[in-house]
């Protein structure tokens, strides 16, 4: 058990905290939404009722849209763009060990190598671009559900005040819905966009994502 904790700890601390602050983040919510509804003279709703509810599913799906689309385009960037000396960055397009072609590798065969490796093929192609092919699917999911539960909420919104409600589409060619993605994408790739620069000049000690703390700014990448 210890081993698996070490092997596994970084993932398990992440997610650890992905779990914590949705808890947080539904309570708050939850708590929130009530002190709203209490406002306009109208019935508390329940913790599960809420959990159901347009706004929550908003407040989940909005974030992780920017998310899920700041990794990547980050992801697919980097295999393509460089940032002279950048830990971020490989040291130079074609010339990384990450661009060989598989394909001509003669190990290509060995045990240990992924499947689709092995298998060669439409697999082999379709697998050396799976990272971001994975994350940008997580996008488009949680693009269409931040569409489909912010319609809800806002129809709610609506309708407490004697207006009718929105559908999925009218609220995707509406400025509400654009401006929520927007507040939130602007900051993933300003927060990406300085990791990126910052890592030129600063270091920590010990984290792959930055270079040892004797190298030298004009080194490009972190090993």
């Amino acid at each position: 058990m210890r081993k698996f904790f070490r092997d596994n700890g970084l993932a398990i601390s992440m997610f650890g905290f992905f779990f914590l602050f949705v808890i947080g983040l539904s309570i708050t919510g939850w708590m929130e939404e009530n002190s709203t509804l209490v406002e306009h003279g109208q019935p508390e709703t329940g913790f599960l009722a809420y959990l159901f509810s347009g706004a929550f599913g908003e407040a989940i799906f909005e974030n992780w849209e920017s998310e899920f689309l700041q990794m990547a385009a980050y992801v697919g960037l980097t295999a393509v763009l460089v940032q002279r000396g950048s830990a971020e960055s490989k040291p130079d397009a074609g010339r990384s060990p990450v661009d060989a072609d598989p394909a001509k590798k003669p190990g290509r065969k060995r045990d240990d190598a992924p499947w689709p490796v092995r298998a060669g093929g439409g697999w082999l192609k379709l697998y050396q671009h799976s990272l971001t092919i994975a994350l940008a699917l997580i996008f488009l999911f949680s693009f269409a559900m931040h569409a489909v539960t912010g319609a809800a909420d806002y129809s709610e919104e609506l309708m407490a005040h004697g207006e009718p409600g929105i559908s999925v589409l009218g609220y995707v060619t509406g400025s509400r819905f654009w401006f929520e993605s927007f507040q939130n994408w602007q900051s993933e790739f300003l927060a990406v966009g300085m990791l990126i620069v910052l890592s030129i000049f600063l270091r920590q000690r010990g984290s792959p994502e930055s270079k040892p703390v004797d190298e030298s700014n004009a080194k490009t990448g972190s090993d």
